[in-house]
């Protein structure tokens, strides 16, 4: 109890720091922030300006303590207030929401699984065949700048050979159901982005996979559990590889959380409608009240992730609720 308290606690206190620098940032900028944000209309209605000037304390009378509280407020009860075209900015970002998870979500879980496997098999064959070619070439690939692959997946699958389509969500005049044939569509457009994502992220996993893995190779309870003859894949996995996944599955939990915030250059070069590409489109259009609700919702969805993360550890290894 005292270990979930802490981890709580914690939660919270980190979670009013990220709200309070998300309420001090715009109010410290220079200039008017509702003028940047409605900048790109014409004709303004002085109402809607004067509306934004309150939501972002320009040019109130209120204090800054009574405009924190109020934020403060408004931010438990989930108003964020509107976008620049007037929709509320929770039902924008729940709107591109499921995109993100489906895209950038799957691949980043499959490029978890693929480098934490590879790193279990690469340590456990250490010094053979495997363990020479699978985390080099796995590791060089998380080099690449993730567009490079983007682009050239493009060119080779969408432009050269035509079989899957440049980009979207899905094709111009379909009709969004639950029916084969536009699963299928959505399938094929997500296919190109979800690889590059896939083929530059894996790598990332296997060289701390693979070190965790040797060390707890070295560990006593490793050696008696083969002293004792039990199966090498038993060992592998149920002695090994269960505890060295520890250490990886905080840093996993935050880039989860991160994935919410989108791959906001592929989504932005494949013409993804996901949160990524739709920070984009808020940072383009001085759109303030969409980046901050956008802000606020990438930071609590890293916070829970890496709580779940640190409540599992607890649960694997009993020894981390002694710390």
């Amino acid at each position: 109890m005292r270990y979930l308290t802490r981890r709580i606690g914690l939660f919270l206190i980190t979670l009013w720091a990220a709200l309070t620098v998300n309420f001090v940032i715009p109010r410290v900028m220079p200039g008017n922030e509702a003028v940047a944000a409605l900048g790109a209309i014409r004709n303004v209605n002085p109402a809607a300006l004067h509306a934004l000037e309150i939501q972002f304390g320009v040019n109130s009378h209120q204090s800054i303590l009574s405009s924190y509280f109020e934020y403060l407020g408004n931010c438990l009860t989930g108003q964020f207030g509107v976008t620049a075209q007037g929709v509320p900015v929770m039902t924008e970002i729940f709107s591109k929401l499921p995109w993100t998870l489906g895209l950038v979500g799957v691949t980043t879980v499959l490029a978890f699984v693929i480098g934490t496997v590879a790193g279990i098999a690469s340590a456990w064959r250490r010094g053979g065949r495997l363990d020479a070619v699978l985390p080099p070439t796995l590791f060089i690939t998380s080099t690449i700048p993730v567009f490079f692959v983007g682009l050239l997946l493009i060119y080779a699958f969408a432009v050269k050979l035509n079989w899957l389509p440049l980009g979207g969500n899905y094709s111009v005049g379909a009709t969004p159901s639950f029916s084969l044939p536009f699963i299928w569509d959505v399938l094929k457009h997500a296919l190109l982005p979800g690889l590059s994502l896939v083929i530059v992220t894996a790598g990332l996993w296997v060289y701390s996979m693979r070190n965790n893995m040797i060390t707890t190779i070295a560990e006593d309870y490793v050696k008696t559990a083969r002293a004792k003859g039990l199966p090498s894949r038993r060992i592998m996995y149920d002695y090994a590889a269960r505890n060295a996944i520890l250490p990886n599955l905080t840093g996993f939990a935050m880039q989860l959380g991160y994935v919410l915030g989108g791959a906001i250059v592929i989504e932005y070069l494949f013409s993804y409608p996901g949160l990524g590409y739709l920070f984009y489109t808020a940072s383009t259009n001085h759109d303030l009240p969409l980046m901050e609700g956008l802000f606020l919702f990438y930071t609590l969805a890293v916070l829970i992730c890496v709580l779940i993360a640190d409540l599992l550890t607890a649960v694997l290894d009993p020894r981390t609720r002694e710390a």
